[in-house]
C-alpha cells in the first residue's frame, strides 16, 4: 500500500529544509558533483527497485492500455499541473504566461472534458513547463550540489526543495478516499515512468555520468527559458 501522499511530502519538506539553509547561506553553494561516489550508490538501489517494481508496471501499462487511453491519462494529470505552472510563472515576474497556463486549464477543464483533451495547445496556447525548483533558480537561488534521491532520481539541493514544495500541489493528494488518493498516485507514477521507457535508449556509455549531464543541462535549459530544442523536455 502507498503512504498517504501528505505524510510523504512532509517529511521531504522536513529532511530538505537542511539543504535549503544550505544553499540560501551559501554554506553548501558549491554546485558540481562532491557526493558522487555516494549517488552512484543511491541509483543502484533506485535502479534495482525500478527493475523490480516500477518499470515492469510501466511496460505492462504501456503495452496493455489503448494509445488513446494513454494520451487521455497524460493530459489529465498535465492539465492539473496547469495550475502550479501559471503559479510559478506568476512567482517568476511573467504575467502573461500566468493568463496563457491559467486559460489553458480552463479551456482544457471545459471544453476538453476535464483535461482528457488537449483543446488549448490546437487553441494556439502552447504548454509551458515550470516548477518551484525553476522559480528558486530564477529568484538567483544557487542550485547546490547535484544529489540522487532514495527512490526519487537525480535532483539538486534546490531542485529538491522545489519538487518537496511542488508535492503540496498534487490535487489528488487532497481526495479524501484514501484509496482514490493512492491509486491516483500509483497511475501518475506508472504514467510518468512510461514516457520515459524509449528515452532510455538515448543512453550511452556511463549511466550515470550521461543522466546527471543530462539532468544538468535540462535544468539550466529550462530555468533559462531557452530558445534552442530540448531533446529531454518530456510532455507529462
Amino acid at each position: 500500500m502507498f503512504v498517504q501522499f501528505s505524510v510523504r511530502s512532509r517529511s521531504l519538506v522536513r529532511l530538505l529544509l537542511v539543504g535549503l539553509l544550505c544553499v540560501l547561506t551559501s554554506a553548501c553553494a558549491t554546485s558540481g558533483d562532491p557526493y558522487e561516489p555516494l549517488n552512484r550508490k543511491i541509483m543502484q538501489v533506485n535502479d534495482v527497485a525500478d527493475r523490480a517494481l516500477l518499470k515492469p508496471a510501466a511496460t505492462g501499462y504501456q503495452k496493455v492500455v489503448p494509445q488513446f487511453a494513454q494520451s487521455g491519462v497524460r493530459n489529465f494529470f498535465s492539465n492539473l499541473g496547469d495550475v502550479w505552472v501559471s503559479v510559478n510563472q506568476l512567482l517568476q515576474g511573467k504575467p502573461g504566461l500566468f493568463v496563457s497556463d491559467l486559460g489553458r486549464f480552463s479551456i482544457n477543464s471545459t471544453l476538453g472534458i476535464g483535461g482528457l483533451f488537449d483543446v488549448a495547445t490546437d487553441m494556439g496556447l502552447a504548454k509551458h513547463d515550470e516548477d518551484f525548483g525553476q522559480t528558486l533558480g530564477v529568484w538567483g537561488i544557487n542550485s547546490g550540489p547535484y544529489i540522487v534521491v532514495p527512490f526519487w532520481g537525480p535532483s539538486t539541493f534546490r531542485d529538491g526543495i522545489g519538487d518537496a514544495v511542488g508535492t503540496y500541489a498534487f490535487a489528488p493528494a487532497y481526495l479524501d478516499d484514501t484509496s482514490a488518493r493512492n491509486l491516483s498516485l500509483a497511475l501518475w507514477l506508472i504514467q510518468t515512468r512510461a514516457s520515459y521507457l524509449d528515452a532510455e535508449r538515448l543512453v550511452q556509455g556511463d549511466r550515470y555520468l550521461f543522466i546527471r549531464d543530462a539532468f544538468l543541462q535540462r535544468r539550466e535549459y529550462l530555468i533559462n527559458d531557452g530558445e534552442l530544442d530540448d531533446p529531454f523536455l518530456t510532455d507529462i
